[in-house]
């Protein structure tokens, strides 16, 4: 065992330009970095995401705003998904072993009446809406009529998703779960829904309507084990942070929280950073992508970026020898795309730990399994054989 512990944290949706097989989705041109470098040029300050070597990884093709820096801290590269999707779940699975490779399903049109029927008779509540949305301009649209006859708002996205937003205050939060669990063991097999999510909120006018922390997500069981099953089962500790226990929908996992922002994720993998444990740290930071990228805000994107790296550099103040800190992303969402839609892109790979003497390039991984490869290699933990860990490469 190399490192006792290894810390990962997946900057949900921050690509870094179109994958080779971008066309099949219709990305081509996508660039998530690239175009919010291109509107903040200058003012992106991003130093610590820098002196990893960020800025490296597309030295042929400079990001704007972003430096490449003559002697890195760590390793770079970029990681290609293999899996059939693009979604957040196709993106985890795949880093811990298990790609996706039967397609989830899709529904821009809004989801069959046979389903809608079935939840509204569930729940003896009416749906509404029924078609792809914002989360917050839906609630903002249809939350006084919610309030007023307490009907469920169902919508989705370009993601492989359904959502139901409820106001507390005339569908209690208990209630809500139900349904979600309800609508999840209806479409694990017939519709594959990636994901059921539970979207409460509270106010009581479109102008002072919010989200609350208590989001849940529903995901489709694992189909396989996982490369965090593989480590729990060897006796290692298993920490997620963020959406992670919902994506693996517990699987794994001997430790879960959930956080309300990227910030509070970077606190509580702080927190992490200074137990005493061996095994690893899991960190989704879901803003990114919920807040910007399917909004197509670059400036409020690029401001994200800079915060998580003032909070980056907190962590590392924290990471002794015997940590290994790992930054990627799982998938791309360019807020200065067409669409509101996930992209098809590289995503960024950056290994630091303060105890390797030397930095370089990673180069291309062919999928996202490298990643666990290499957390399997670093415990002496068998994997699966997909994937190539690239621990060695560390010096």
């Amino acid at each position: 065992m190399r490192f006792k512990r290894v810390f990962t944290v997946v900057i949900d949706s921050v690509g870094i330009g179109q994958a080779s097989d971008a066309a099949q989705f219709n990305d081509e041109g996508a660039d998530t970095l690239g175009h919010i470098g291109e509107f903040w040029q200058a003012d992106l300050k991003l130093p610590n995401l820098e002196k990893l070597g960020l800025g490296n990884i597309r030295s042929g093709n400079p990001l704007k705003g972003i430096k490449v820096v003559t002697n890195p801290m760590g390793y770079y590269g970029k990681m290609h998904e293999t899996s059939v999707g693009k979604d957040s779940m196709d993106g985890h699975w795949e880093m811990m072993g298990l790609p996706v490779t039967e397609p989830l399903g899709f529904f821009p049109q809004g989801f069959p009446a046979e389903l809608i029927d079935k939840i509204e008779k569930f729940s003896g509540r009416k749906v509404i809406v029924n078609k792809p949305y914002s989360g917050t301009e839906v609630i903002h649209d249809y939350g006084e009529e919610q309030l007023k006859t307490g009907a469920l708002i169902v919508y989705t996205s370009g993601d492989s998703v359904l959502q139901i937003a409820a106001n507390t205050a005339v569908i209690p939060l208990d209630e809500l779960y139900k349904i979600c669990e309800y609508v999840r063991s209806l479409t694990v097999s017939k519709y594959r829904i990636g994901r059921i999510i539970a979207r409460p909120y509270v106010g009581d006018n479109k102008d002072n309507f919010k989200r609350t922390a208590d989001r849940h997500d529903y995901t489709l069981e694992p189909t396989d084990l996982t490369d965090l099953d593989r480590l729990k089962n060897a006796g290692f500790d298993v920490l997620a942070v963020g959406k992670i226990n919902d994506i693996f929908s517990g699987h794994g996992i001997t430790q879960g929280v959930h956080t309300s922002s990227n910030h509070e994720g970077m606190l509580m993998t702080i927190a992490n950073a200074k137990k005493d444990f061996k095994g690893f740290s899991f960190t989704n930071l879901v803003d990114f992508d919920a807040m910007y990228g399917h909004r197509r805000d670059c400036k409020g994107y690029g401001q994200a970026l800079m915060e998580f790296d003032q909070d980056l550099g907190n962590l590392i103040e924290q990471l002794n020898e015997s940590v290994l800190l790992i930054i990627t992303a799982d998938h791309g969402n360019d807020p200065g795309f067409r669409g509101t839609d996930h992209t098809r892109e590289y995503v960024p790979l950056l290994a630091y730990s303060s105890s390797l003497v030397q930095s370089g390039s990673l180069g291309i991984r062919q999928t996202y399994a490298d990643l666990g490869a290499t957390i399997l290699a670093n415990f002496g933990v068998e994997g699966n054989g997909i994937g190539k860990s690239f621990l060695d490469e560390l010096k």
